[in-house]
């Protein structure tokens, strides 16, 4: 889609519960690039909803937590010193409302993405003073493949429900929460780390 509208991008498949999948991305990337100067660490996944959490599986605990959480460490964890090699840049992580609030049946997801939001302030504290900013977006009901599954299961009833949660009266679009990561990245945030920004039309106002 990237070049298809006129851009320069590199596709690689990368499975980010490994790190050395995770590290061949970042060495992939330097290679193509000759640097790296910021990070959208954005894979995730979503979860079937268990009624409690003494309920819950634990192999799909595991998973959740591998992808969303470690995922976004190891990312971290080969992004930065490449960053710090180059004396700066700046990264964006991907969490949740559902990292800032709790959710019913959600145990996994909720754990992975609070999980996110720690690691971001914390990581944003340290490399503070080396020239790193890292913040994450919080967003809402976003209209994308994984929401869009997820409509397909509970039907026109659980969109009317997700749209009556939204204050703003909608669903959200993707392209509203990448545009908030490319202001994070750019010198326009410069003073902006550890932050954790809400990109949910006021859910978590309420």
């Amino acid at each position: 889609m990237i070049t298809e509208n006129g851009g320069e991008a590199t596709f690689v498949q990368v499975d980010v519960t490994q790190a050395t999948s995770v590290e061949a991305l970042i060495s992939e990337t330097v290679e193509t690039y000759g640097r790296l100067d910021y990070a959208h660490n954005n894979a995730g996944v979503t979860q079937r909803a268990y009624p409690l959490t003494a309920e819950f599986p634990e192999e799909d605990w595991h998973r959740v937590l591998a992808i969303n959480l470690t995922g976004v460490w190891l990312c971290m964890k080969y992004e930065i010193p490449q960053i710090l090699q180059q004396g700066g840049g700046a990264m964006v992580n991907t969490a949740s409302v559902a990292g800032l609030v709790g959710l019913a049946g959600r145990a996994a997801y909720v754990a992975s993405k609070h999980g996110v939001v720690g690691i971001t302030r914390t990581a944003a504290l340290e490399y503070a003073q080396q020239g790193i900013r890292v913040n994450c977006v919080c967003p809402g009901y976003i209209r994308t493949p994984m929401v869009a599954y997820v409509l397909q299961q509970g039907g026109a009833q659980l969109e009317e429900q997700m749209v009556a949660r939204e204050p703003i009266g909608r669903l959200g679009a993707p392209e509203e929460v990448a545009e908030t990561v490319v202001w994070l990245c750019s010198d326009a945030a410069s003073f902006v780390t550890g932050h954790t920004m809400t990109v949910d039309g006021g859910v978590v106002a309420q």
